[in-house]
């Protein structure tokens, strides 16, 4: 939301009107510049935040399916070990 300089009654009354009014349209002039460089700063950082977040959660994922994948030998061992155990037991 942009903010309007204002100048005091004085200022306009000491100076005139036209160079109160041109250093009121300076300002905004130079609030607007500093507000569209700054727009556009956050973007960039935005985007570069955004570029690492994306390659640390690829990361996070392919470690995730690695373990995910050894829990599941690991699961699968111990239930096949189990089964075999018990049918040996009930042969006897």
């Amino acid at each position: 939301m942009p903010v309007t300089a204002r100048l005091s009654r004085k200022f306009y009354e000491t100076f005139g009107d036209d160079l109160a009014n041109e250093i009121v349209e300076w300002f905004n002039q130079v609030d607007f510049t500093y507000r569209t460089e700054l727009r556009e700063l956050n973007e960039v950082n935005f985007a570069r935040f955004e570029a690492k977040l994306d390659a640390k959660l690829a990361d996070l994922r392919s470690e995730l399916l690695k373990w995910m994948f050894l829990f599941w030998v690991g699961n699968m061992a111990t239930t096949i070990g189990v089964a075999v155990a018990v049918i040996g037991l009930l042969k006897r």
